[in-house]
């Protein structure tokens, strides 16, 4: 099975040749090019998601629970609803009131959402959580509150989870350690691949030249077993979909 994240730049005319206007083709191609079975994406605007269903032949936007908000930048799951069947699905907003509508706590510069649906191959059992989320990019007292908030939410499950999204944090930092500490179901796809120091980026300035660093995730429960976890770096002619690179893995199961 194929996951994917990829924080997609919210649309703005001050992007330039950037703007969302420029991208959006070669946004539509890259995922239909890895087809992933689910595809976690973030920052996306109304119009950005409006277009992404409608140019994803065989994916379905999980919003079914979801008022929208045309003021919002939405954390939203794609999946193949000709692999996957959906059983529920739901999302919260990352605060102290998680049902009031874009509320905000702890600092965090903007309202800060987590979007979830339990999923099952068709043909096969198991039945596991998808869960996509972006953490706050400038209060670290929110994105660690906000990783509290998940974990609580989803940790004492009895089904296998799937956690992706843009957590604004490095490695072995807070909200890494609140996820995969001691007692923690989750690992890390990418280190399952690559031991202790062989890192990457996931972040640039629309350029290819990498910034920051792997701050998008993939974590799997078992019985997920990673098989395969990319930085996904695809461009046309040095022309990049976003500015952060999309990130993949495969799983089996």
């Amino acid at each position: 099975m194929r996951l994917m994240t990829f924080n997609l730049r919210f649309a703005t005319p001050l992007d330039g040749p950037n703007e969302w206007e420029y991208r959006k083709e070669m946004v539509a191609e890259i995922i239909l090019a890895h087809g992933p079975h689910l595809l976690g994406t973030q920052e996306g605007t109304v119009p950005q998601l409006e277009y992404l269903a409608q140019h994803l032949p065989r994916y379905q936007p999980l919003i079914s629970h979801r008022t929208i908000d045309p003021t919002c930048q939405y954390p939203t799951i794609f999946y193949r609803e000709d692999l996957l069947q959906v059983a529920e699905s739901g999302e919260f907003w990352l605060s102290e009131t998680p049902a009031a509508h874009r509320s905000i706590s702890w600092d965090s510069a903007f309202p800060r959402m987590v979007t979830y649906g339990l999923f099952q191959e068709r043909g096969r059992d198991l039945r596991f959580w998808f869960i996509d989320t972006h953490l706050d990019h400038i209060s670290a007292w929110a994105r660690l509150e906000g990783a509290k908030m998940i974990r609580e939410h989803f940790f004492a499950r009895q089904d296998p989870l799937i956690l992706v999204g843009d957590f604004n944090e490095p490695p072995e930092a807070p909200v890494y350690q609140e996820f995969l500490g001691p007692d923690s179901p989750l690992q890390d796809s990418w280190r399952a691949l690559h031991p202790p120091g062989e890192e990457a980026s996931t972040q640039h300035n629309f350029d290819g030249s990498s910034r920051g660093s792997r701050i998008d995730w993939i974590l799997v429960s078992s019985p997920f077993r990673v098989k395969e976890a990319l930085v996904v770096t695809d461009n046309w002619n040095g022309r990049y979909p976003s500015d952060h690179y999309p990130y993949a893995a495969e799983v089996e199961y």
